[in-house]
């Protein structure tokens, strides 16, 4: 019986070559999970023979079992380079198909999908024309091409001081041509619903003690908006609307200014000067901010940690535009591999649970950065040496046998 014990370990002793191989050559993979091979014993099926009496046939492979451990997080500065921190598969689409995998190396195609080095789709959440997205269901990601649309301003904030030692203009009928129908004037650049820009003027002239008249308006078109009042103490107290001029309430003015290259014409803007004071300092501005801007190009994007994939764009904004969802399984080691740094799902794995990153049992992301193969070499050299000598050692029990018949066939 001792060949079949010699050579049931010479298999497995070579079966565990293959798998210690396979990690070694793998040790630079990104992603990839390290495997184990796992042993059975083997025994002769016969009911006549006593418990006590039971000599095995040796052993047989059992199982080769992945190690889904962390592996180390390496930065790269690539934008579409995902590290998973914990656990989940990245969720890619092979024209339908969907696969998993834990490598994270990502690029665009000529269509502009976010793809691996196979041209698999990553998949994740879409995200609509106002950065809102749907979780309904995973879709093939893809990196707009398009402008951001722009937006037309709606509201400048304005935060002054007016100098209460100011005196009052003495040119009477307000001029935006002539500085001394006027104390102190500011400006700020807005956008219409196009992109286009317009230069909207403010002025400020005193009319009386702590009564202000406000004017404003695009260049040669400012009007009166209304006037505003403030207390002994220099707080701003009471705005009064000058028609067609309107308020919101203390603090706001809102007027309408004419546009003329095919945007939505007029364009109402509300002017608040909630935080204006009139203290015995130089006129000026504290605070200038309006909320339109322009039409913008995609200059970069980046991935957050909850998978969201955010768009930066030349005009400064920023907009969602998709988030990169995870799948996890009640038992990783029931998947398949597939290759290519790729795994299939299967019966034993269960049905893939798929979820944002950062969600119930789904690990985080990290953008500009990859998960190295978590082999670590040193282990695998030892493990090496070990399952050499299980090889020789085997070897040598054919050996042993062979020499016992010879005996015999020499007696």
């Amino acid at each position: 019986m001792g060949y079949e014990q010699g050579l049931s370990g010479l298999s497995a002793a070579s079966s565990d070559l293959d798998v210690i191989g396979n990690n070694i050559a793998n040790a630079n993979t990104v992603g990839f999970k390290g495997s184990t091979a796992q042993f059975a014993d083997l025994y002769a099926n016969s009911v006549a023979t006593s418990v006590n009496d039971q000599i095995g046939i040796g052993t047989q492979l059992s199982e080769v079992q992945q190690d889904f451990s962390q592996g180390t997080i390496e930065t790269t500065g690539q934008a579409l380079d995902v590290a998973i921190n914990g656990s989940g598969f990245f969720q890619m689409s092979n024209n339908g198909a969907l696969t998993y995998s834990r490598n994270g190396v990502f690029q665009t195609n000529n269509q502009g999908y976010i793809v691996n080095a196979e041209g698999l789709n990553l998949m994740g959440y879409a995200a609509n024309a106002n950065g809102v997205i749907n979780t309904a269901a995973t879709v093939p990601l893809k990196i707009p091409t398009t402008n951001i649309a722009p937006m037309a301003t709606q509201n400048i904030a304005a935060q002054l001081n007016l100098d209460s030692m100011d005196a009052m203009p003495t040119i009477t009928p307000f001029s935006e041509t002539n500085p001394q129908s006027y104390n102190y004037s500011t400006s700020v650049q807005t956008y219409d619903s196009l992109g286009g820009t317009e230069q909207v003027n403010m002025y400020f002239a005193k009319t009386g003690t702590n009564t202000w008249n406000v004017y404003a308006g695009t260049t040669g078109n400012a009007t009166m908006v209304g006037t505003v009042d403030f207390s002994t103490a220099g707080a701003l107290t009471t705005t009064t609307p000058n028609a067609p001029a309107t308020s919101a309430g203390n603090g706001y003015l809102t007027f309408n200014i004419n546009t003329t290259d095919g945007s939505g014409t007029p364009q109402p803007l509300t002017l608040n000067l909630t935080g204006t004071t009139q203290y015995g300092s130089a006129d000026g501005v504290n605070n200038l901010t309006q909320d339109g801007y322009a039409s913008g190009e995609l200059s970069n994007y980046s991935i957050g940690a909850d998978g969201t994939l955010t768009g930066s764009y030349t005009n400064g904004m920023t907009q969602v535009l998709g988030q990169v969802a995870l799948a996890n399984f009640n038992d990783p080691n029931g998947l398949t591999d597939l290759g290519g740094n790729e795994y299939g799902e299967t019966t034993a794995s269960g049905v893939p649970q798929v979820s944002a990153p950062g969600t119930t049992n789904h690990g985080t992301l990290q953008g500009g950065a990859v998960e190295e193969s978590n082999v670590d070499l040193t282990n695998q050299l030892v493990d090496l040496i070990t399952a050499q000598r299980n090889y020789q050692a085997n070897a040598q029990t054919i050996k042993t046998q062979q020499t016992v018949d010879q005996t015999l066939m020499n007696l």
